[in-house]
């Protein structure tokens, strides 16, 4: 699938953002890629590449796209701090950017593509007032539209800022600092398909204002990308897409809907996969004898049922899996000073997830120092870190440093609570919450926001009020 000019072939495109000049430049680099692309956007320079294995990869049942930021600190003209002097693995920013980058992407791909996809976005230089973010995002979007690589795009991203109760597109840093909103919004030409935000309690219909508002922006950036992608893209590659049996897809409907349909509504979450469970087994020890080669098709179709019998239960009957309205909550229990030594401590329970939560109060002094790429040195006085230990779903698995998933989770809730927390004059401490996530039946990270709220408050920390969160 690669492929590309054996020359210089360089092509440069411009338009404006937020007042700022955007550049993208094609055909010069990184050539051996599927596509790539330069993009500048102020003093922030991001290359981007998109490189697609020649062939699916076999035995998998999921769609094995891998997004990297890589952060170089020669883009703002530092040194790295670190005993060899040089990148190591990536900065916690790096992979809440390359998480960022990813959810508008993978949406877009074919179903059933299971060719190898790889997106890298190295930051070349770097200025505080344009987000490489929202650059990495766009040139992203442009490698992978210029390239063969089967993709639905193109996509663009905006940020979104609220300062004096005017929305600002793309707010400078200086300008971030005052900002009562942080809201990055990426979509296509037709819709948006994905929200990022914090915000200082600011009204639900502001913050809707919002994204509409970042919607506009973003159709005026798909449309300067589909003429750089009409004008440098290659045609696509007809894609081998994975398609399971059509013999299989029958039996396996025809004998096991309605018995898949029985074992999923159990109000335990233990007993109703157990009861799934055994359906599969079932299925697999009946349908190989028939299709000695077709277990991962089995398998697959099986899945495929059982979504569908959740989303139409869910959206005909008004009904979930576990017995409850869409709108109803779970039972929720709480508990707080479970820890002696602890300054705080705050275990919530909702349902069957379940999350201990945990404050330590320190100096000033042990702020966490960042080797970022800002010019000054920047310190957190803050910091939440979520930890998903297997036993919390009841599997076996090796430990090992946090996850993506686990660092992305953190931050998730680490934002949720910044804006009540007390002003570093009026209470001058470092703080460290942790969660430990110790049963999971759903939105562990917002039950982690919730433990947060609870050992915020058991530790004696004057926050401005409680923080709960759910997911949608």
């Amino acid at each position: 699938m690669r492929g590309g000019p054996t020359s210089l072939e360089k092509r440069v495109y411009q338009t404006e953002l937020a007042g700022r000049p955007l550049i993208v430049e094609v055909g010069q680099m990184a050539q051996q890629a599927n596509g790539a692309a330069l993009v500048r956007y102020g003093d922030t320079v991001i290359l981007a590449t998109a490189t697609a294995s020649k062939e699916p990869r076999q035995g998998i049942d999921f769609f094995p796209l891998r997004v990297d930021w890589e952060e170089r600190l020669y883009a703002a003209g530092r040194i790295p701090g670190s005993f060899f002097r040089r990148e190591g693995k990536p900065s916690e920013r790096a992979i809440l950017s390359g998480r960022l980058t990813d959810r508008p992407l993978r949406p877009l791909f074919p179903k059933g593509y299971r060719n190898e996809v790889q997106i890298i976005v190295t930051t070349l230089s770097y200025d505080d007032d344009c987000s490489p973010e929202i650059a990495g995002i766009i040139g992203a979007s442009v490698a992978l539209g210029i390239s063969d690589i089967p993709w639905n795009g193109p996509v663009g991203a905006v940020e979104v800022g609220l300062l004096d109760g005017e929305l600002v597109i793309n707010p400078t840093a200086a300008q971030r600092e005052h900002s009562r909103l942080h809201l990055t919004v990426a979509g296509t030409r037709d819709a948006v398909n994905m929200v990022e935000a914090g915000a200082d309690q600011v009204p639900e219909a502001v913050i809707l204002d919002a994204i509409f508002r970042g919607h506009e922006e973003i159709k005026h950036l798909v449309e300067f990308q589909e003429r750089i992608i009409a004008e440098c893209g290659k045609p696509k590659a007809e894609p081998e897409l994975y398609e399971p049996d059509p013999a299989i897809v029958e039996a396996v409907r025809s004998r096991y809907t309605e018995r898949l349909r029985e074992a999923i509504n159990h109000p335990d979450k233990q007993a109703r996969e157990q009861a799934v469970e055994e359906v599969k087994k079932a299925a697999l020890e009946e349908l190989l004898a028939e299709f000695p080669e077709g277990e991962l098709d089995i398998q697959h179709v099986l899945d495929q049922v059982l979504k569908e019998i959740v989303r139409k239960q869910i959206l005909e009957e008004q009904i979930r899996p576990d017995g409850r309205r869409p709108d109803e909550i779970r039972p929720i229990h709480v508990e707080v000073g479970l820890l002696p030594r602890a300054h705080g401590s705050g275990l919530f329970q909702r349902g069957q997830t379940q999350v201990l939560t945990v404050a330590s109060l320190g100096a000033p002094g042990d702020r966490q120092m960042l080797d970022t790429l800002g010019q000054i040195e920047e310190f957190k006085r803050y910091m939440h870190h979520y930890n998903f230990p297997p036993y919390s779903t009841g599997e076996v698995a090796p430990l090992r440093a946090p996850s993506r998933r686990e660092i992305g989770h953190g931050a998730l809730a680490e934002r949720a609570l910044v804006p009540v927390l007390p002003d570093e004059m009026e209470f001058p401490y470092t703080i460290r919450l942790v969660s430990e996530v110790l049963s999971s039946n759903g939105s562990t990270s917002m039950a982690s926001t919730c433990g947060s709220t609870l050992a915020l408050m058991d530790a004696g920390v004057p926050i401005k009020a409680p923080v709960a969160g759910v997911a949608m």
